[in-house]
C-alpha cells in the first residue's frame, strides 16, 4: 500500500495552473463551469444529511469541513462561507499559496496545507474530494485515507469522470483536444465507474446512498441528471 496517495508529475501538472487559476477563462475554466453544479449537489445532501435549515447562509456553522485535493479554493471558499470551520489541502504547493492568497484577501479564514491526506490527522464532519481520484496513486487507499477522516455520523462526498466512450469524447478528446483544459490532465484509464467507486468505498466501510450525474447539453450546459456516462457525485457515511 502506497504511504501517500500523491504522484509527483500530477501535483506538478495542476501546480502550473496556479497562476491563473481563479480566472474564469483561464486554464481552470472547466472547474469553474462545473463548481455551481456541484455546490448544489453538496448543498442539498448537507441539508438531507443533517435536516438543516435550507434558508440559512450559514447551515453548517459548528461543523468541520476537510476539502482533499482542494485546488486554490474553489470548493473551501464556498464551504467557509457556509459556516464551516474548514481545513482544505492540497499535493501542489503553488495552488496552496494561491489559496491562502485568495482567501486572506476574501476575509475567509481556512487551513490550507500542502499535504497528503495519509499524513493528516483529526476527524471532520464533513469530507469532501471532488475530480481528485482519478488522479491518485492508489485509489482503494486514497479512499481508506479519507474514511479514517470522517467523524462519526459525518459525510463524504466525492465526484469523478466515469469510464465512458462519452466520458473520453467530451472529457479528452474534444476539452483537452481544443484547449478547454489542458492537455494531459486526464489519463482515461484512470477513471472510475460508479459501480468500482461503490466497491471501493465499502471496503472502507462506508456506504454510498446516493449517486447523481453531472451531463453536458447544448442547450443546458453541465448541469446535474440522471445521467452518470460524463461524470457523477457519490455521497456516503460510514456504516
Amino acid at each position: 500500500m502506497a504511504k501517500t496517495s500523491i504522484l509527483a508529475e500530477e501535483a506538478a501538472h495542476f501546480g502550473a495552473m496556479a497562476g491563473d487559476w481563479w480566472d474564469p477563462d483561464g486554464a481552470s475554466a472547466m472547474l469553474h463551469k462545473l463548481n455551481p453544479v456541484r455546490l448544489g449537489y453538496i448543498r442539498d445532501r448537507l441539508n438531507q444529511h443533517w435536516q438543516l435549515d435550507e434558508t440559512s447562509r450559514t447551515p453548517l456553522q459548528g461543523k468541520s469541513a476537510l476539502d482533499v485535493g482542494c485546488g486554490a479554493g474553489l470548493l473551501a471558499e464556498p464551504l467557509a462561507r457556509l459556516g464551516a470551520q474548514v481545513a482544505a489541502i492540497d499535493a501542489a504547493p503553488e495552488l496552496i499559496a494561491v489559496a491562502r492568497d485568495h482567501a486572506a484577501r476574501q476575509g475567509l479564514a481556512i487551513d490550507y496545507r500542502a499535504a497528503a491526506v495519509e499524513n493528516l490527522d483529526g476527524q471532520f464532519d464533513l469530507v469532501t474530494s471532488l475530480e481528485v481520484i482519478e488522479h491518485v496513486a492508489e485509489p482503494q487507499a486514497f479512499i481508506d485515507a479519507l474514511a479514517q477522516r470522517l467523524a462519526p455520523g459525518g459525510l463524504l462526498i466525492i465526484s469523478t469522470p466515469n469510464r465512458t466512450e462519452w466520458s473520453k469524447l467530451l472529457t479528452i478528446t474534444l476539452a483537452e483536444g481544443f484547449g478547454r483544459i489542458p492537455k494531459g490532465t486526464h489519463d482515461f484509464d484512470a477513471f472510475i465507474p460508479p459501480e468500482e467507486l461503490e466497491q471501493l468505498l465499502k471496503n472502507a466501510g462506508l456506504k454510498c446512498f446516493d449517486t447523481e450525474g453531472i451531463a453536458w447539453s447544448p442547450t443546458r450546459g453541465l448541469h446535474l441528471s440522471e445521467d452518470l456516462r460524463l461524470n457523477y457525485l457519490v455521497a456516503a457515511i460510514a456504516v
